[in-house]
């Protein structure tokens, strides 16, 4: 080791201009959320005098998610971080397979039989899954889904397939 030089115990620092990319990047993000917001609540009518209108909260928000985006950008140029790290994909992919699952298999085979697999594809998303707590509190929630959608609030869910209906004479 060259003398005066003192071994990092910490992650490797970032070089170059952006001295935090982690906060940098995820403020970026956050403001091209933000701009999508905007662009997909163009159609939406506004403010009419002392009113809300449909658009306003969404281009508020997204006015606010900017900002903070911004914010969150300005802190990567200004204070000192961490490098990027690796980004893992296993759980982002297993969260949007569940929503996507959830919304085209709710009305063919029931809430019942979705809300129990959504719920088990979500709990792959991590590495440390337990499959038999993930089944036992899969079939609570979907037991709690049952009960709250249909007749704590009244929404006209169908809770089993119409096959399995048809099947049982119901």
């Amino acid at each position: 080791m060259a003398e005066g030089v003192e071994p990092q115990a910490h992650a490797p620092r970032a070089a170059g201009k952006i001295r935090n990319p982690q906060d940098f990047y995820g403020g970026l993000v956050l403001v091209l959320f933000a701009a999508f917001a905007l662009w997909a609540s163009g159609d939406l009518t506004g403010i009419k005098g002392f009113q809300f209108g449909p658009g306003t909260a969404p281009r508020m928000f997204a006015v606010l998610l900017g900002a903070m985006g911004l914010v969150i950008m300005l802190i990567g140029f200004f204070t000192d971080g961490p490098a990027l790290q690796r980004y893992a994909v296993r759980g982002p992919f297993f969260v949007i397979a569940s929503l996507i699952f959830f919304a085209v298999a709710i009305r063919p085979i029931g809430l019942v039989l979705t809300s129990f697999f959504t719920i088990l594809i979500s709990a792959a998303a991590s590495d440390e899954v337990r499959w038999i707590e993930s089944i036992i509190w899969s079939a609570v929630l979907t037991l709690f889904c049952s009960l709250l959608f249909p007749y704590g609030l009244n929404l006209p869910l169908q809770l089993w397939p119409d096959w399995l209906m048809r099947f049982l004479g119901m």
